[in-house]
């Protein structure tokens, strides 16, 4: 890595991208769960769209298919939540870390490529297991069901959320990470810290709380908001020192 270390670098953050892709592919716990995790929560939703019943009401219709949905963001919400818990304290224990910290790499381009590690992979497998509802939707549900899914606000929701819940379960990941001295212990506290912002989209997608446009963008502009306080937090308390030296303070 050449250049100024002093400034920002993406070709720094790429290469730990790279790295943490590579060692992924490398950890049977991580490729278990990103291969188990979407094949479960695109079947659940799918038999839940067969279970459909296409003559109830609009209202019962509609709280099926929110349930349905709902089921597809638990997928941003625990995947990248269980990868970014591993992010710092997995390394930490392996004796990886160190020698990353100990280069020209700034703390921001350091969580910066360990938050875009766990983002993009999940973000492509989380929309790829929508895309398969929707089109096993078109192809084998009934019309009137179909049409109660691309009608209305569930598409909106499902695209609007998937990469802001996954964002903020990013950071809350990464956060633990930095303080913890345990993976699983982690990864634990990241999934259960990552569920807040879903209960609230759920009460959206179940039509306890009335969906509409208007509504579905302004709670994904306040959840956008809290994303970028939570990457100002995670970054104020990364504490490289103690990390180095395996202090605490």
């Amino acid at each position: 890595m050449s250049g100024d270390p002093m400034r920002f670098s993406w070709r720094r953050v790429g290469a730990i991208v790279g790295k943490e892709l590579r060692d992924y592919r490398r950890n049977r716990f991580v490729v278990g769960t990103m291969t188990a995790t979407p094949l479960l929560f695109v079947t659940l939703p799918i038999i839940q769209l067969f279970l459909a019943n296409a003559a109830a009401s609009n209202a019962k219709l509609n709280d099926r298919i929110g349930l349905s949905l709902l089921y597809m963001l638990i997928i941003p919400v625990t995947m990248p939540s269980i990868l970014a818990g591993y992010s710092v304290v997995g390394e930490r224990e392996q004796g990886t870390l160190e020698p990353v910290l100990t280069t020209p790499i700034r703390s921001d381009e350091f969580l910066i490529a360990k938050a875009l590690a766990a983002f993009a992979p999940v973000l492509v497998i989380a929309y790829a297991v929508f895309g398969v509802f929707l089109g096993a939707a078109a192809l084998f549900a009934h019309p009137v069901i179909a049409t109660a899914i691309y009608s209305g606000q569930h598409v909106l929701v499902q695209l609007l959320f998937t990469p802001l819940l996954a964002g903020w379960a990013i950071w809350v990941g990464i956060a633990v990470s930095t303080r913890a001295t345990d993976v699983r212990v982690a990864q634990q506290l990241a999934v259960l810290g990552s569920f807040p912002p879903l209960i609230i989209v759920a009460l959206m997608s179940l039509n306890v709380i009335p969906e509409s446009v208007v509504l579905a963008v302004a709670l994904a502009a306040a959840l956008l908001v809290f994303d970028l306080l939570a990457w100002r937090v995670v970054a104020a308390m990364f504490d490289r020192e103690r990390l180095v030296t395996g202090g605490s303070r």
